[in-house]
């Protein structure tokens, strides 16, 4: 939340250069408040998992929001479909409605082109969507891939091995969404796929937020402030990844043992969970200062605002 301080005290110029949430006593008097509207189009197999894990970061902020689910048209064998039923919407039913903020989850189809999957001109029709509809969009794992090379033209490359593990990465911006951040951070990763720094710095209205030699541009935004792409996974909980460890062994299928997530290399052990204070840091500096500082209190203007 905002402190509130005269606009001519020295500190209101210094804090708010800084992106510190500072408020003049006027706009706090007559500013119209309302309940923040978030939507969540989930496109992970585990989805109460992942809805979990994303409403407990957003959560973590004195700021009401309320959330809404949306699925794509695909058929899903890992969520009971009454929960899909009862909690879940369809495009068609938010196509008229209006977000303050959205967030589009990574989903396991890296080894397909884009165009190969099942809901990709769907997807596609809601990324259009979002830009008149939604103020600021957070796109995770390969839909940030997906969404820069729809909205950039910025191209996806296979890996040779899965990137697997939790890596370091070095804030390059002092911004609002990185606010309060050190340095260097830890992000969990998990995918096949891969952006190139060369490419980001070609597209026109991109900025690289957060870089790392071994695991690339690893939070990307478009310059107008209303586009974040995360090819990592803040969101994920202490097991997660020695979940999906497991789950591909089990399967036979080739994995190294995450980096830098056991202790001591060791599976047998505890992982570390070390990304935590800095993903509720970045998804409560999402909330407060990327999208309720800025987003218009009658959502319909959205139609009207240029992008």
């Amino acid at each position: 939340m905002p402190i509130r301080i005269p606009e001519n005290l020295p500190a209101y110029e210094i804090l708010e250069k800084e992106h510190i949430f500072v408020m003049p006593q006027y706009r706090a008097e007559h500013q119209d408040i309302r309940p923040l509207r978030v939507l969540i189009l989930n496109l992970m197999p585990k989805k109460i998992e992942t809805e979990t894990q994303l409403m407990r970061l957003l959560s973590n902020s004195a700021l009401q929001v309320d959330v809404e689910l949306l699925q794509v048209e695909h058929i899903s064998h890992n969520t009971a479909q009454s929960h899909l039923s009862t909690f879940y919407k369809q495009f068609p039913e938010v196509r008229d409605s209006y977000f303050d903020g959205m967030i589009i989850t990574g989903a396991p189809v890296e080894h397909l082109l884009f165009e190969e999957v099942d809901y990709w001109d769907e997807l596609c029709a809601i990324m259009e969507w979002t830009k008149r509809h939604v103020y600021s969009t957070i796109y995770i794992c390969w839909a940030a891939l997906a969404g820069l090379s729809y909205h950039f033209g910025v191209p996806k490359y296979p890996l040779k091995r899965k990137l697997f593990g939790v890596f370091p990465h070095k804030a390059e911006s002092d911004g609002p969404l990185l606010r309060g951040f050190d340095d260097v951070f830890l992000m969990p990763q998990s995918r096949h796929s891969e952006i190139r720094r060369e490419d980001v710095e070609k597209a026109e209205g991109l900025e690289i937020l957060a870089y790392s030699p071994l695991a690339g541009p690893s939070i990307v935004a478009g310059r107008n402030g209303r586009q974040f792409f995360l090819t990592g996974h803040m969101e994920y909980e202490r097991n997660t990844l020695k979940q999906e460890y497991y789950r591909d062994l089990e399967k036979g299928l080739p994995i190294d043992v995450p980096f830098n997530y056991f202790p001591g290399d060791n599976p047998h052990c505890e992982p570390s969970f070390q990304w935590r204070s800095h993903a509720n840091l970045m998804y409560s500096n999402w909330l407060n200062y990327c999208v309720y500082q800025q987003t218009p209190f009658d959502l319909t203007q959205l139609e009207h605002m240029g992008w």
